[in-house]
């Protein structure tokens, strides 16, 4: 039961900072005019806020 709460908790914070990420890749591609550089920082933290949130639930 306790760990179902941290799951949770692990799975919010991960969708805070995944957010945030999203928010910097937009604004690499509207004001640096960085189009691979903002795909590929919104391309990276998708694959890292899937993959972690996958191992952390299996676990």
């Amino acid at each position: 039961m306790n760990t179902f709460f941290i799951n949770i908790i692990f799975l919010i914070i991960t969708f805070f900072i995944l957010g945030n990420t999203i928010s910097y890749g937009i604004y690499e591609f509207k004001t640096e005019k960085n189009y691979f550089g903002g795909i590929c920082v919104i391309a990276f933290s998708v694959f890292s806020v899937v993959f972690s949130n996958i191992v952390v639930w299996i676990r």
